[in-house]
């Protein structure tokens, strides 16, 4: 059996991992899975104070690694993940606006994550994935993702507040973003970020450059900017007690990409845990690269799994595809130039239903996993984890400290273990 698949034509309906369509339909299939990620893939850098166009280079660079180290036998685009938003901020101290002139030790933690995700990945290769599964049941893993939601509460609620038209285009923005994907078709669901960007932005062209009630958008160094570049890379700076904060964001994109691809291997009808060690491995080693040159974290998106859901068409060659494309744009200076012109009220509005879903994701993550509120194991565990994230409970030994975001981890993941000493488990 070859390493990788030999993707014969096929003209049935599913359109499995190992087969294709032709390359006239490949090509406007990997661009729409493109256009699924790119909202939340550009979002994220711009509330981190990153270079977006450095995201979506590396998302294309992540998504080649990841489809080398699973034979090309598990479709998934590498986006930037919302997990790092908050630990990023506490590191850094970002402000909300701008470039984040404070991005180094960030980076080195980004690098620490990806590297503890690599090795849960070897491990996993070598032992199976029934480890995880006891460490982090969704009871903890849905606390971990709501503290880190909840964390973020402040930072939203800050950049909202404002002048009577900047909360204006932020709400509009907000508002535009729920509709679309409340009331949108399915493919306007998929790009509700990209639709909520434009209904703020042209809010702000109005308010802003036409009758003066906002800072206008300028269009100056969109306009000087090359089509084509090298973009400006970024060095990654070794703090111990930033690497301390960040790296535990791993355990999230553990949680998160095994839900994944238990859930491609669902709509494919088949077994693809051979492949969870190998994706672990690609997404850590992903998230390093990234994280090297001045990306973001990346993980594996509900978004293109969504298009896969809705198009049947699950052929890992899309992915290259939308990969190549991404690396295309991100040698691009007057997109990136483009992406900075995003106004402030913008970013605000977007923030607000970006931090809020990433609690709310996990409300659904304990729903879908019918996590019983009557066992005190898991109300004592989610509770605890929660206060600790939600007030940002911090505490030092020495130089050396763990933030809000770190002790709802710990909180989450050693409550959940003592609780469980001494009787049986109750699910």
């Amino acid at each position: 059996m070859s390493y990788f698949p030999k993707w014969p034509l096929t003209r049935n309906t599913v359109v499995l991992p190992d087969e294709r369509l032709s390359w006239g339909a490949t090509v406007p299939m990997g661009v729409q899975h493109l256009l699924a990620m790119s909202g939340s893939t550009i979002l994220a850098p711009l509330l981190m104070g990153f270079d977006p166009n450095l995201a979506v280079l590396f998302s294309g660079i992540g998504t080649l690694i990841f489809f080398v180290l699973t034979a090309g036998r598990l479709p998934s685009y590498l986006g930037s993940s919302f997990a790092f938003i908050a630990v990023v901020i506490a590191v850094t101290g970002y402000s909300g606006t701008g470039p984040n002139m404070n991005i180094g030790p960030a980076l080195g933690g980004i690098i620490a994550a990806g590297a503890l995700y690599a090795v849960i990945g070897l491990i996993v290769m070598a032992v199976g994935t029934g480890w995880i599964e006891r460490l982090m049941p969704p009871a903890v893993t849905g606390a971990i993702g709501a503290a880190i939601g909840l964390n973020l509460a402040p930072v939203g609620v800050s950049s909202l507040q404002g002048s009577g038209a900047h909360m204006v285009a932020a709400l509009l923005t907000l508002g535009s973003v729920a509709l679309f994907s409340t009331y949108g078709s399915i493919v306007t669901r998929r790009v509700s970020i990209l639709l909520g960007i434009t209904v703020g932005y042209l809010a702000v062209l109005v308010m802003g450059n036409g009758f003066g009630w906002l800072p206008p958008v300028d269009f100056s160094e969109l306009a000087a900017a090359p089509w084509v570049g090298i973009p400006t890379f970024h060095s990654p700076t070794f703090n111990l007690s930033a690497m301390s904060l960040i790296a535990p964001v791993a355990l999230i994109l553990v949680a998160e990409n095994l839900g994944h691809i238990k859930a491609i291997a669902a709509m494919t009808g088949q077994n693809m845990d051979r492949y969870i060690g190998r994706g672990f491995l690609g997404d850590g080693i992903a998230t390093m690269v990234s994280g090297s040159g001045g990306g973001t974290g990346v993980t594996t998106y509900v978004e293109n799994m969504g298009v896969m859901a809705v198009t049947k068409v699950f052929s890992t060659l899309v992915f290259v595809v939308a990969a190549v494309v991404a690396i295309a744009l991100g040698f691009s200076p007057k997109f990136g130039a483009l992406l900075r012109t995003i106004p402030a009220p913008v970013l605000a509005g977007l923030g607000v239903a970006v931090f809020g879903l990433i609690a709310a994701a996990m409300i659904r993550l304990w729903v879908d996993n019918r996590v019983d509120f009557s066992d005190p194991r898991n109300l004592f565990t989610v509770g605890i984890a929660l206060i600790f994230g939600a007030g940002d409970f911090s505490f030092s030994i020495g130089s050396f400290t763990v933030g809000g975001i770190g002790t709802a981890t710990l909180a989450a993941l050693i409550m959940y273990q003592l609780l469980g000493i001494g009787r049986r488990d109750q699910g």
